[in-house]
């Protein structure tokens, strides 16, 4: 085939799509997942949208080194943008009192051979960046910020351990167990999804979940919205209520202290939905259940090359209020 012919037929398979498209074959097939790439000079953007779980508000430096410190570390604002495109992601956010970052341990994991690890609690702090209070725990020669439960206070003495016996546990506010060890109706905050991934919810103020049940090899855990999660029972959690439970009910007073927190003005059309028609009742969700991750399969590229536009093309993001 001449080359004439070989680009007009890259020509024709370019009409596809102009995205990066993915397709798996069946694994009867083949063990490899395909993915057809264009490459015509066009530079795409991953357009990032409030609520993707990405940090907006502040960029964090920590130690070149990686040593976990409980020095406060500097910050540098976004007010709200992408920290790789600079573009505007959430317009609501901006502004604000100069804060420094705490680093907050969020592992609460101890042996497995039935002892425990024991920490004494130094001071109870406010943490400009969170709703919570953090507590500063030290035990041996380490210390550590991590979030303080309800009735938390200096001086207690609080137990880390890992390991599940035949029997549940008697629980105390503030110990961390596996969700395993601990008895029906216990409530828990800094609840992780997967063993040793850290605590993932339950990590605002006031916020608590119960222990509602086991099923097989699954610990049931209802949180505040009502919602049933199935955990694997090696999961850490750490028992009690999250510290400043009235944080829901506080006024903010006046505009000026909304823009000292760093929350810009909305767009003025939101109404808070009050009830007053009436509601749709839906029925909760199924229970979600969290196993270990997903394997990726290898990837094969194959590229089409042909001509493009002669500069890069950035799709706008558009801004949200």
């Amino acid at each position: 085939m001449s080359m004439s012919g070989i680009g007009a037929l890259c020509r024709e398979l370019a009409t596809f799509t102009l995205k990066t498209r993915s397709f798996q074959v069946p694994a009867a097939l083949t063990k490899y997942s395909f993915q057809q790439v264009r490459c015509m000079n066009i530079h795409y953007v991953d357009q990032p949208a409030p609520g993707d779980n990405r940090n907006y508000r502040c960029k964090v430096h920590f130690p070149e080194d990686g040593q976990y410190t409980v020095k406060p570390l500097k910050t540098t604002k976004l007010g709200g943008r992408d920290p790789k495109t600079g573009r505007i992601i959430v317009g609501t956010m901006g502004g604000g009192a100069k804060r420094n970052y705490r680093w907050i341990d969020m592992f609460r994991s101890g042996p497995t051979d039935g002892t425990f690890l024991e920490e004494r609690v130094l001071n109870i702090l406010y943490d400009p960046n969170r709703s919570a209070r953090i507590a500063l725990v030290g035990g041996g020669d380490k210390l550590r910020y991590i979030i303080a439960t309800e009735n938390m206070k200096s001086g207690d003495l609080i137990r880390t351990s890992s390991y599940i016996p035949k029997n549940a546990v008697r629980p105390k506010e503030g110990d961390a167990y596996p969700v395993g060890a601990l008895p029906k109706s216990t409530i828990v905050n800094c609840l992780e999804c997967r063993p040793g991934e850290g605590g993932k919810l339950l990590k605002a103020a006031g916020t608590g979940g119960v222990i509602m049940r086991k099923i097989a090899n699954k610990i049931i855990v209802q949180l505040p919205t009502k919602r049933e999660i199935a955990l694997d029972p090696q999961c850490m959690a750490t028992v009690g209520r999250v510290s400043n439970v009235g944080h829901g009910k506080e006024h903010v007073g006046s505009a000026q202290r909304r823009r000292w927190l760093g929350r810009r003005p909305a767009s003025g059309l939101w109404q808070r939905k009050t009830g007053y028609h009436g509601r749709k009742i839906r029925p909760l969700p199924p229970v979600k259940s969290y196993g270990p991750p997903k394997s990726e399969l290898p990837i094969m590229r194959f590229t089409l090359k042909c001509e493009g536009p002669p500069r890069t093309v950035i799709p706008s993001t558009d801004r949200v209020t």
